[in-house]
């Protein structure tokens, strides 16, 4: 397993540690919902460093992005970022990811942990154009600070205005004397914060300046699985969960990523899905019955057909019920249609819901 270099930092805290991605991470550190109603409610430390980076720059790196991003990088402009994914030749995707301009010939793809050499090998292959690439994943640190009191929290370690830094934009600055760091507001947990990036050797500094600039909010380190929770709520997918290599982005919901004014890996086929519709879609339900959904049960009609299959669940800790994601046959994926999750041979009913689930009040 790879370590991040704040693992013996999770270790000292007590963190329970797993094995995500090839790395050595903290799952929790108190309990799941602990972890989660202190990001709903004041401020919270994530270590999410096992995240990949990679630069592309040069005359030609637009280009390369342009052919194996769904999304449109033209439309954006220095210290703004996109979400976006990485279509394949079939049909599905082979990532998603948070696209950066940097300046005006250099961007930065932020992809995720488990695909990092996938994802390397992938856009490689389409660079016959000469574009500038490097791989920063194993020399770069991040760390998600999140919830109602995150801005309070970093605002007294930097001279950079964050209240001006608008949803999916970042700003380059010091923050805790560590120049040139990158403090981007695309937070994955809908109670708003920021997300900073910065060189392996200030880790200890940062996340130790973090904490104390946190003490008096009730600051907290934050695990994947609360990390997972908060994100379920939102209703934002997870890779490897409610997308991978043979989920499209238009059956996904993804339309809105997926931009046909420029030609990109599989577009036609991609553009022909949108325009005729899809035989499954991705949708969010809740639990009716007492229960709670999980990754692989089957969703079923009230025939006891399979109509489809459960790709994320949980218990909400908000909500405090049952709510999943999962593929359906498109006559199911209308909100308000009932739908049943088996679980332990019982067929519980569920209903199909519009996500998020969660809406900060």
């Amino acid at each position: 397993m790879k370590n991040t270099a704040l693992t013996q930092t999770h270790i000292a805290l007590g963190a329970k540690m797993v094995s995500f991605a090839g790395y050595n991470m903290p799952v929790l550190y108190s309990s799941i919902n602990a972890e989660h109603e202190t990001v709903r409610k004041s401020a919270g430390i994530f270590d999410v460093s096992h995240m990949g980076e990679f630069i592309i720059k040069g005359p030609h790196a637009l280009d390369l992005i342009q052919k194996v991003t769904s999304n449109d990088a033209s439309k954006l402009s220095e210290g703004k970022a996109q979400y976006s994914c990485l279509p394949n030749k079939q049909g599905g995707i082979v990532d998603d990811l948070i696209v950066y301009k940097l300046t005006h010939d250099e961007y930065m793809l932020v992809v995720n942990a488990s695909n990092i050499e996938k994802d390397w090998q992938w856009i490689s292959s389409f660079n016959t154009m000469g574009a500038e690439m490097k791989n920063i994943s194993d020399k770069t640190s991040l760390l998600a600070v999140q919830g109602p009191k995150a801005q309070a929290t970093l605002q007294k370690l930097t001279p950079v205005n964050l209240a001006e830094i608008p949803y999916y934009c970042f700003r380059r600055g010091v923050f805790s004397g560590v120049e040139g760091v990158i403090i981007s507001n695309t937070g994955y947990t809908g109670s708003g914060g920021f997300e900073i990036y910065f060189p392996n050797e200030h880790a200890e500094k940062i996340w130790s300046a973090v904490m104390k600039a946190g003490e008096e909010f009730g600051i907290r380190p934050i695990g994947l699985g609360a990390r997972d929770t908060l994100r379920l709520e939102m209703g934002f997918c997870l890779y490897g969960n409610d997308i991978d290599d043979t989920t499209s982005p238009i059956e996904a919901g993804l339309g809105w990523i997926t931009k046909f004014t420029k030609d990109f890996t599989n577009c036609q086929a991609l553009k022909n899905q949108k325009e005729k519709g899809t035989e499954k879609k991705l949708v969010g339900f809740e639990m009716i019955d007492r229960g709670i959904p999980r990754h692989g049960y089957e969703i079923k009609d009230s025939g006891g057909n399979t109509i489809g299959v459960t790709t994320s669940g949980t218990q909400s800790p908000t909500l405090q019920k049952g709510i999943g994601m999962g593929y359906v046959n498109s006559s199911f994926a209308h909100e308000g249609a009932e739908i049943f999750i088996p679980v332990r041979d019982k067929a519980l009913r569920a209903r199909v819901v519009k996500m998020p689930f969660y809406i900060k009040s």
